[in-house]
């Protein structure tokens, strides 16, 4: 017991620096080659930095006491309690008159600034309609429901080519109108009409702001075709005019029948159509005709998830591009609307058996 007790008293003044050097030597030797005593030396180190915070707490709460005595509460409570600064002072007294002139300031300011703008916001609206009209015509790509190069074989006459759509004559020489999204992109391209004969094309003009191409005919066994049947619209058609368009679907040209639907084509394009005709896939680039054999428009798409929303890009586009193809593409020809429609008053499957040879299905290596 005696021995414990002067053992702790040594671990203490050991931990308090009070031992000399050759003690404090002579201890930490005892330490390391006792393992009973080292433990003892961190139990005791522990317990004395215990004692040690538990004292500065006491330490602390009795100045806390302390400075609480000395305080007055009551006169600090007054001091505290919010009192009016000159500035709230001066809102009461003067609050409606200032509400008056800080008005009259914003309106002011508003009316400087709206006549210096004014000039400068209409050049910018003007810019912002014919970025939209872009992006309109952008979008129109991408969403209507066109899936070109569906793959087809011909029955009549075998051709490596993709089906890609359709397309029809604009001249007896050979010049095939249809949309670029059917053309875009092709390594060469064939025109096949409905008796099975192709014919190699190449392309000649391309309208991407208004999805038309306008393509050759190349081929050396090609001999030309008779008048071309219909004319060009120049003037817009109605609402609710019956129309039609022939195309190629499939393997063999295919009619679809309906009326204008509107003067504007998806979000409001004002260059297309909406027609109410059932199109598929290869209907691209297709003419559409009015009763009187004139031709109003192409065929570009048909709205998705809606059945018999067609759209079709205006006639106006077509006499645009046919006019701007360069003359070095057309040599000596060149190319001009016909002025009479030989489809006037004829029934329809009258119509049809003249347009045949006209329409021909595109296809695209």
């Amino acid at each position: 017991m005696r021995n414990d007790l002067e053992l702790d008293a040594i671990i203490e003044d050991y931990l308090l620096g009070k031992l000399n050097p050759q003690e404090t030597e002579a201890f930490e030797q005892l330490r390391r080659n006792d393992a009973t005593v080292d433990h003892k030396v961190v139990s005791h180190k522990f317990f004395l930095e215990s004692m040690e915070a538990f004292a500065e707490q006491l330490r602390l709460r009795e100045q806390l006491n302390h400075i609480h005595g000395e305080i007055d509460v009551e006169s600090l409570a007054d001091t505290l309690r919010p009192h009016p600064s000159k500035v709230v002072q001066l809102w009461r007294k003067h609050k409606s008159a200032l509400a008056v002139a800080a008005s009259f300031l914003v309106l002011s300011l508003v009316s400087v600034y709206s006549i210096q703008h004014n000039n400068k916001q209409e050049a910018i609206y003007e810019k912002m309609s014919r970025e939209i009209s872009r992006v309109k015509q952008s979008q129109n790509n991408l969403v209507l429901d066109v899936r070109a190069n569906s793959m087809h074989n011909s029955p009549k006459k075998p051709n490596p080519g993709n089906f890609g759509g359709t397309g029809f004559a604009v001249s007896t020489n050979g010049y095939i109108l249809t949309n670029l999204h059917v053309v875009n992109g092709a390594d060469s391209l064939f025109v096949q009409n409905s008796k099975g004969e192709s014919f190699k094309v190449k392309s000649v003009y391309t309208d991407p702001q208004n999805d038309i191409a306008i393509l050759k005919i190349s081929d050396k066994h090609f001999n030309g075709l008779s008048t071309i049947p219909y004319t060009i619209k120049k003037s817009l058609s109605s609402i609710g005019e019956n129309v039609y368009t022939l195309g190629y679907p499939k393997d063999d040209i295919v009619l679809g029948e309906g009326s204008v639907s509107s003067r504007s084509g998806f979000v409001g394009d004002t260059t297309q159509y909406q027609v109410s005709i059932l199109v598929n896939p290869g209907n691209s680039g297709g003419p559409l005709l009015d009763n009187n054999g004139n031709l109003v428009g192409i065929i570009s798409g048909k709205q998705d998830q809606t059945e018999g929303a067609a759209f079709a890009i205006k006639s106006k586009y077509i006499l645009e591009a046919m006019r701007a193809i360069p003359q070095d593409s057309l040599g000596v020809n060149r190319l001009s609307a016909n002025k009479k429609s030989l489809l006037t008053g004829l029934k329809r499957t009258k119509q049809i058996e003249k347009l045949e040879d006209y329409v021909f299905m595109i296809k695209v290596y």
